[in-house]
């Protein structure tokens, strides 16, 4: 099933949306026996750079990582952003999201699981290697999966406006890949209290990590067309990103 999603382009200002020349494709795949439905876009260069997997908001997988994962296929990388609530299962209401994101903070290991099975699809779709990015819940997903050590060629982590608390028990492994945090400075669900704990944390474990921090920013700073998003902020921090993807990830 072909998929027309929407492009952009941040590089100095934004743009007008326009219908994207290189729409991905919608993949489906199961995971410990239940349906998932994610999306795929092929780099758009001669050889991919790389492989780089997106990890949804709390809204599930909607046209704004579809969105994103073209602006990576765009930058030479092949995207695939996974799905961890099941195929059809895109949370409309508040309620429904603090729902379906609170099951997977509830029980880590099914939060990894799912994770993983992406994972594994990704790799299935694009060989080689890997940075795994998210947004807000997803941020917090990709923290998860760095904490637990067990995904393959990893190179990279990155959290744009995620949750950073670790759960008890847990602690980020020595040889973690480097990290990327892009964090609101106006964020007042996540607090600057545990961005410095995050810090503190990824010092101990002698992980190599870099933290931006916006000023006036505030949560999903980076969610287009919403009153929360910041121009400035979305535009600084996928610069990082791109600079991490290029030094971490690129050929």
């Amino acid at each position: 099933m072909r998929v027309i999603a929407a492009g952009l382009l941040l590089t100095g200002m934004m743009l007008p949306m326009a219908p994207s020349a290189y729409a991905g494709e919608t993949i489906s795949y199961e995971v410990d026996g239940s349906a998932y439905e994610g999306y795929f876009a092929k780099a758009q260069s001669s050889q991919s750079k790389g492989l780089v997997v997106i990890i949804h908001d709390w809204d599930g997988l909607t046209d704004y990582e579809i969105k994103r994962a073209d602006m990576i296929s765009d930058l030479g990388y092949d995207a695939v952003a996974i799905d961890l609530f099941g195929k059809g299962n895109r949370p409309v209401e508040l309620e429904a999201k603090k729902t379906e994101t609170g099951k997977l903070y509830k029980d880590r290991a099914a939060m990894r699981s799912r994770i993983l099975g992406g994972l594994k699809e990704a790799h299935r779709l694009s060989s080689g290697n890997v940075m795994v990015i998210g947004y807000c819940f997803g941020g917090a997903a990709v923290l998860e999966l760095a904490r637990s050590g067990e995904g393959e060629d990893i190179r990279g982590y990155v959290s744009f406006h995620g949750g950073l608390a670790t759960p008890e028990g847990q602690s980020y492994p020595t040889d973690t890949a480097p990290i990327l945090i892009a964090h609101g400075g106006g964020d007042t669900a996540v607090s600057m209290q545990e961005v410095a704990a995050l810090s503190g944390e990824l010092e101990k474990a002698k992980v190599t990590y870099d933290i931006e921090v916006y000023s006036g920013a505030p949560h999903a700073f980076t969610v287009i067309g919403s009153d929360r998003y910041q121009e400035r902020a979305d535009r600084k921090s996928w610069a990082a990103f791109e600079d991490f993807l290029e030094t971490n990830l690129g050929d």
